[in-house]
């Protein structure tokens, strides 16, 4: 049985597998950015954009504002949460990887500096 929560997890992975999605996110990180600047930023029409953004909007990844007729856009960083917390085993795995190529390397460095002494 998927819950609501599972449901919004998929859909927040499905919706960051596109990298123009992901641009999205990008450009909206640090700032609210209306619909027609962040369109402008794309070699792709408008409407096309506007699917990506719903596709966003309905993963709770972006939050949408409205002004009269202007429609404003930014992260919404909780859907991101379930990302997280799936990639932190990844995360100890590779710094775990990354811990044992430094010992190697430092061990061979080690072995190369004596065998160059003698």
């Amino acid at each position: 049985m998927v819950t609501k929560a599972g449901a919004r997890t998929e859909s927040a992975f499905s919706a960051i597998a596109d990298p123009t999605r992901r641009a999205i996110l990008d450009l909206v990180r640090n700032r609210e950015m209306s619909a027609g600047d962040i369109a402008r930023r794309f070699p792709v029409s408008r409407p096309a954009i506007a699917k990506h953004v719903r596709v966003l909007r309905q993963a709770g990844l972006l939050r949408e504002r409205r002004e009269a007729t202007s429609r404003y856009y930014r992260l919404d960083p909780a859907a991101l949460q379930a990302v997280d917390q799936w990639l932190a085993p990844y995360r100890l795995f590779w710094a775990a990887k990354l811990v044992d190529l430094k010992r190697v390397v430092e061990e061979e460095a080690k072995a190369k500096s004596k065998k160059d002494e003698t």
